[in-house]
């Protein structure tokens, strides 16, 4: 985290665009130290290609963004979006994980050695220690006993639960979560929001989550963002989006979800 008053995530006129598609269309946020943020809106609102391209998977036209005061993208003087030096970008983008939809596991490696491959690889951190810590993760996560399992043997939210461990191995500062409940039978998604909720409780990281799951989104977040054609058009406090949307597009959606 950082010491400076100034937001932790500063985004300024964001743009993302996919060939004539306009997905992000001038974003900005900015978001505090600790802050847990919920992201909804319609699909193809642009939700998950905002988590993507703070993650570093997708790259925008224009705008800049900064984490801790240091610029992840910024613009030059003719309009283009840059990227810091090599050795600065590496520290930023270390300071970010990401977990998706899919889990994204590697197949070939035990459910231990998945959360400690990056460490060892990516921060230097020696065997030993980076198995103590993942050991610490997976009995966090309830998966302790499944150290020695390989992917296939796990249950969809067992994987998903493997994820998330293997990227709080990686101590980020952000958390960035895409619809990490979509691809899990039902009965699977309540714990793995519990586990949300529990993380998001701590203070010890940003997080932006991308959830369909709109009693999550109310009661677990610190704020809510509504995405609707590559736009924030609301944002505030979850009861504020709840009770008394300010647009009518919020109305709508959240009419149509809330009935489902």
């Amino acid at each position: 985290m950082t010491d400076s008053p100034e937001p932790f995530i500063q985004i300024r006129d964001l743009h993302k665009s996919f060939g004539d598609l306009k997905v992000l269309q001038g974003i900005n946020l900015d978001i505090p130290a600790g802050e847990m943020v919920s992201v909804i809106g319609p699909s193809g609102s642009g939700k998950s290609t905002l988590l993507r391209v703070l993650m570093t998977l997708e790259r925008p036209e224009q705008g800049e963004v900064l984490i801790g005061g240091e610029p992840l993208y910024s613009m030059d003087g003719e309009g283009h979006t840059t990227l810091p030096p090599k050795a600065q970008f590496r520290a930023l983008r270390n300071r970010i994980g990401m977990v998706f939809q899919h889990f994204n596991l590697f197949p070939h490696m035990t459910v231990l050695r998945n959360v400690t491959e990056a460490p060892v690889r990516v921060l230097g951190v020696s065997r030993k220690d980076a198995k103590a810590e993942a050991m610490k993760y997976l009995d966090e996560v309830g998966l302790a006993e499944k150290a020695d399992a390989y992917p296939a043997q796990l249950s969809g939210g067992q994987k998903q639960r493997v994820a998330i461990a293997r990227a709080l191995a990686m101590h980020p500062e952000i958390m960035l979560f895409d619809e990490i409940t979509s691809a899990l039978d039902p009965e699977l998604v309540g714990g793995i929001l519990a586990l949300l909720d529990r993380l998001g409780k701590r203070k010890e990281m940003t997080m932006l989550i991308v959830t369909h799951h709109m009693n999550f989104a109310r009661q677990s977040s610190d704020r809510v963002l509504f995405f609707d054609g590559g736009v924030i058009l609301e944002d505030g406090k979850p009861d504020d989006i709840f009770t008394h949307p300010t647009h009518d597009r919020t109305r709508e959606f959240l009419k149509s979800v809330l009935e489902v």
